[in-house]
């Protein structure tokens, strides 16, 4: 049986299913890395899951500072972390103690990521009141079919156990922000993932910027989004493909 939706979690499900020459020329982005595109479309990531992220990092050969479309494991694994186990409990980071707890100070500092999403699920959960006494999952996404950009962070880990020269000794992780729930959206959840419009999309990326810049960012309003009942089917991540979003009576 596959892995199931686990209770608590807040943005612990996305689709993303577009692209990757579509968020190429989305994101102005210069380099795609080989691994991005053995990536398959999804309607169903989960933690743990490669997913694709923007940065802005220095190139190998020449230096100079590009936007890059890389891959990186949904759970974000501390440099200091004894084994990479942490990151399933660190998929999301919250925005108001970005710069106290120790795992996200850092990055927040220095490395700031876009992760590209089609839209979100949360599940809401049953009131006295509901015929169906289970929780209701919704995909939550913009009325228009554009692409959001959730603020994220990464991460690089050390693995101790593979030679200097093993390419896998290196784990790169992220992590995506989440804020309170727009007053329109918080009969689902009391949280969102944080979504930063286009025109901050360079400042959040640019290592130039340090925290206290970041922070500033980070009380921007969000796209408008709609909330979809779909099927149960999505609290599965066996289950996967575009009916996922089919609409289901709630």
């Amino acid at each position: 049986m596959g892995r199931r939706w686990q209770a608590g979690r807040m943005c612990g499900r996305y689709a993303s299913f577009r692209e990757d020459q579509a968020l190429a020329d989305e994101f102005a982005i210069a380099t795609v890395a080989d691994d991005v595109r053995l990536l398959p479309p999804s309607w169903n990531v989960a933690p743990t899951d490669g997913v694709r992220m923007v940065v802005e990092r220095a190139d190998r050969e020449t230096g100079e500072i590009t936007r890059q479309l890389r891959v990186a494991r949904w759970g974000l694994v501390p440099s200091w972390a004894k084994d990479p186990s942490i990151g399933s409990r660190m998929i999301n980071a919250r925005v108001e103690s970005l710069a106290d707890k120790p795992a996200f100070s850092r990055p927040f500092a220095q490395r700031r990521a876009l992760v590209p999403a089609d839209g979100y699920y949360e599940w809401r959960k049953p009131t006295p009141d509901d015929e169906v006494q289970r929780k209701q999952p919704y995909y939550l996404h913009p009325d228009d079919g554009a692409l959001v950009a959730f603020a994220g962070l990464y991460e690089f880990w050390r693995d101790p156990t593979k030679a200097d020269d093993d390419p896998d000794r290196w784990l790169v992780s992220t992590t995506i922000v989440t804020r309170p729930a727009a007053p329109e959206l918080a009969f689902i959840h009391d949280r969102q993932p944080l979504m930063l419009p286009r025109e901050l999309w360079d400042a959040w990326l640019d290592p130039a910027v340090d925290a206290a810049g970041a922070r500033e960012l980070l009380d921007a309003t969000g796209p408008l989004l709609t909330p979809t009942p779909v099927s149960t089917l999505v609290n599965a991540v066996r289950n996967n493909g575009p009916h996922l979003l089919d609409p289901a009576a709630p």
